[in-house]
């Protein structure tokens, strides 16, 4: 008679199968430690074929047999060759990541904006400062458009820039296209080459 799998035992981690599952209650029976520990490793060889992604990382032996004690509920008495996850820290539950508090002063371009823009703002004159406003631009008019389908004029985001940047950053319509569909860098023609010099008035 078939036993379908909502009838069964619930696993601790589906991942492996239930096969899996088997070897590890097999393994909690064998009462000669030495046959156990060869039992354990046999298991880690298997469940490690499954996942071979896990080799790139660094800790990835580790992680199998924290799996495996897991699989186990921690009752597999062995001599692990890692030190693995304690029960205890398992079933502690996950921090809490504190939320950001504070007012957005233009939802529709959202907090990570408002923070590049101050950030900008404290970067020195350079060219690395106009890729980053440039970046800036782009974002804010992806931001925009994304709440409004009808699209927005850049003469509108270079204004609320300015704004935004209490009149730091001011660029003057036409000095720059924005085009939310290329990199930063600065618009260039169909051979490659760059459609003029762009140059962002700057007050400090």
């Amino acid at each position: 008679m078939m036993e379908y799998n909502t009838k069964q035992k619930r696993l601790p981690l589906p991942e492996y199968g239930r096969s899996v599952q088997k070897m590890v209650d097999h393994a909690l029976t064998i009462e000669d430690r030495e046959e156990r520990q060869k039992c354990a490793h046999t298991i880690i060889n298997i469940m490690g074929s499954m996942f071979p992604n896990l080799r790139i990382l660094p800790d990835w032996e580790r992680k199998l047999w924290d799996h495996l004690a897991i699989m186990a509920d921690f009752q597999l008495d062995i001599d692990y060759p890692v030190e693995v996850i304690k029960k205890e820290k398992f079933n502690e539950p996950p921090q809490r990541i504190p939320y950001q508090t504070g007012e957005i002063a233009n939802r529709h371009y959202g907090r990570i904006v408002e923070e590049m823009i101050a950030h900008a703002c404290t970067m020195e004159e350079g060219e690395e400062r106009d890729r980053f406003v440039e970046l800036i631009t782009v974002q804010m008019k992806k931001n925009y458009i994304a709440w409004n389908k009808d699209g927005v004029e850049d003469k509108k985001i270079f204004e609320d820039l300015k704004h935004y940047s209490q009149g730091r950053i001011d660029i003057t319509e036409g000095e720059i296209r924005i085009n939310p569909g290329a990199p930063a860098g600065g618009q260039r023609n169909g051979k490659g080459r760059q459609m003029g010099k762009k140059t962002f008035k700057r007050k400090y």
